[in-house]
């Protein structure tokens, strides 16, 4: 028999959780590894959009460690659950490729908003679901729910990457930044 991707156990509003435990599918932890997994999905759409290889091998390592950062996020507590296939390296090389890219770009002198070009409005996608992202893996915490410290320095740093990789990426293509004007 062929393995089934429909399991029916979620049919009432419930998921397990890595180790057994079911939970409602409102739980902010199924919220929280949901939303890294959103993400994952939009880092998968910007690296097929972009053609720089530097930055697509970036983008595919990017998705390896949202992988498992959602695997840790979906594991119970209370099992033992996965450390994130994080190491201070990988909050490292974020700020490495932000230093680089800030050297190339004109100084920020005002808010910059999505678009431009497609390209650049999917690194702004990436930028705010992966701030939310950050922000449910803090309620998280917050709620008494253990939370490596290393996985929220990476969201943290993973949407400032977005920002100026969205910079970057509109000078590459050519086309001006949206620039916020008031009325």
């Amino acid at each position: 028999m062929a393995f089934r991707i429909y399991t029916k156990t979620g049919d009432k509003g419930e998921t397990a959780l890595f180790g057994g435990r079911r939970v409602p599918k409102s739980d902010l932890r199924v919220d929280a590894y949901g939303t890294v997994d959103e993400l994952n999905s939009f880092v998968g759409l910007l690296r097929d959009s972009v053609e720089n290889q530097h930055i697509r091998g970036l983008l595919a390592h990017t998705q390896h460690r949202l992988f498992t950062l959602g695997a840790h996020l979906a594991s119970d507590p209370a099992k033992h659950p996965p450390t994130p296939d994080l190491l201070p390296e990988d909050i490292k090389l974020l700020e490495n490729e932000m230093d680089v890219m800030d050297e190339q770009l004109p100084p920020l002198k005002h808010f910059i908003l999505p678009g431009g070009h497609k390209t650049v409005s999917v690194c702004h996608v990436c930028r705010t679901v992966c701030r939310r992202a950050e922000r449910l893996t803090v309620a998280l915490l917050q709620s008494g729910e253990p939370v490596e410290d290393l996985a929220l320095q990476y969201l943290n740093r993973l949407s400032d990457y977005f920002f100026m990789l969205a910079r970057y990426l509109a000078k590459e293509l050519g086309v001006e930044e949206v620039v916020w004007r008031s009325r």
